[in-house]
């Protein structure tokens, strides 16, 4: 019985065969782990200021320097997530949307505002909502007793 042949192809994976990705979850797990890269580099570059400048407030840069870190390690964590199928990362995934959609919206406005990066904060995170809530990923991230 273990060569048992399922009447729908399509419930099962062949063996040997990884299941197949939806395009637009393909899309999402690209879109997170370019964010994930980002807070890496922003990370890096925060590391290097502190070696190279010294700051007004050492103890408030390296706070900043652990929260990004922290935060690239989140972002890196919901791609992999993503790329598994876990329902997990949709709540956090929002959550993290949200958070750089705030983010945009301060750098569009006051004296400092710079609409260059709000826009660049901004467009991946309403492109990683909405794929969030495409039929394809919502089905590639429900567990198989939840989808009955």
């Amino acid at each position: 019985m273990d060569d048992a042949v399922s009447p729908h192809p399509d419930d099962a994976p062949a063996r040997g065969r990884e299941p197949r990705i939806p395009a637009q979850l393909r899309v999402l797990v690209g879109l997170i782990a370019l964010e994930a890269l980002a807070l890496v580099a922003a990370t890096v570059y925060l590391v290097v200021e502190l070696l190279v400048d010294t700051p007004d407030s050492f103890v408030s840069a390296v706070a900043l320097t652990v929260v990004v870190a922290i935060g690239a390690v989140g972002v890196a964590a919901i791609a992999v997530g993503a790329l598994r199928g876990q329902p997990w990362i949709r709540g956090a995934g929002i959550t993290v949307q949200v958070l750089q959609i705030a983010l945009a919206i301060g750098s569009f406005q006051g004296l400092f505002a710079r609409p260059g990066i709000g826009w660049l904060l901004l467009t991946p995170a309403i492109a990683v909502i909405v794929l969030m809530f495409s039929r394809p990923v919502v089905l590639a991230t429900t567990r198989p007793e939840e989808q009955a």
